[in-house]
């Protein structure tokens, strides 16, 4: 085997190993982003399911579910809070 094949294969793999690194931070934030949703929209759930005994619910809005997806369990005290004074 000579170096003309060797090479190129070498070059090939480093830059998709760099291709991957670079996108692999974006993936992160994605998936923490999508989970940070999944358990505050859980956390909605619970509280609408325990406080609907006591006459309290929040409700599933656009803009609760984008301030939950970005801040997770705070924005889900942050709705809570909102919501006694609003």
């Amino acid at each position: 085997m000579n170096f003309s094949v060797i090479l190129p294969f070498i070059g090939a793999v480093l830059v998709v190993f760099v291709v991957l690194k670079l996108l692999s931070a974006p993936l992160k934030l994605i998936i923490k982003l999508v989970l940070n949703g999944v358990i505050g929209g859980l956390i909605i759930f619970l509280i609408n399911w325990i406080g609907a005994g006591f006459g309290f619910t929040l409700p599933l809005e656009w803009w609760s579910a984008i301030l939950v997806g970005l801040l997770g369990v705070p924005g889900v005290i942050i709705l809570v809070i909102l919501h006694f004074f609003i």
